[in-house]
């Protein structure tokens, strides 16, 4: 009995060690998974764990038929941060109230198409989040990972060390057009291009 006991205290030991996400070795005998493309809309909830050891919350709306992709940040104890992405490359990060801020940035890429993942490399199988997930990676920019049963992102992950992770996934949830105008200061005041970082 008390052998029992002591095997069973290093099992349990031994699994507490184990890190968050670990690699589960994958058949060679069946075809790669493909990554799902995304929804052309939805509305996804994101926990991000940035590289500057804060966090946020991101309320995410993304719209491939209207050309947008909207992030409304809540920055840990500090302001919300509108990000309004347009296809044309053009971004605007804005606050609002009081001491409301803008900020246009012009990245000359538009939003990610749907189906940005393909042409990724397939990493295997891999438990993040408590999820069973199929993980790509595509040109040491971003590490998807993707739940085997639902096809749901669980996570990603930024070559910079920003981290988010998927708490709500809602397919064809749209942001009505009122919110995504960005407001009339970020043309007609002086903008800052450094105002807001991570």
């Amino acid at each position: 009995m008390k052998a029992s006991f002591q095997a069973t205290s290093l099992l349990i030991l031994f699994f507490l060690q184990l890190p968050n996400h670990l690699i589960v070795s994958r058949r060679l005998t069946k075809p790669q998974p493909t990554p799902t493309p995304w929804p052309k809309q939805f509305h996804a909830l994101l926990y991000m764990n940035l590289s500057s050891t804060h966090l946020q919350l991101s309320d995410l709306w993304y719209d491939w038929p209207k050309g947008r992709n909207v992030n409304i940040f809540q920055k840990q104890l500090d302001v919300v941060l509108y990000d309004i992405e347009w296809n044309n490359g053009t971004s605007f990060y804005y606050t609002v109230g009081e001491d409301a801020q803008c900020s246009v940035v012009d990245f000359g890429v538009g939003i990610p198409r749907p189906d940005f993942l393909d042409g990724a490399q397939y990493l295997g199988r891999v438990v993040t989040d408590g999820f069973l997930c199929d993980l790509w990676e595509k040109i040491d920019f971003i590490w998807y990972y993707e739940d085997v049963i639902t096809k749901r992102p669980v996570r990603w992950d930024f070559f910079d060390g920003i981290s988010s992770h998927v708490m709500t996934w809602e397919v064809d949830a749209v942001l009505p057009d009122s919110v995504v105008q960005a407001p009339e200061y970020c043309f007609t005041k002086i903008v800052d291009r450094n105002l807001f970082s991570a």
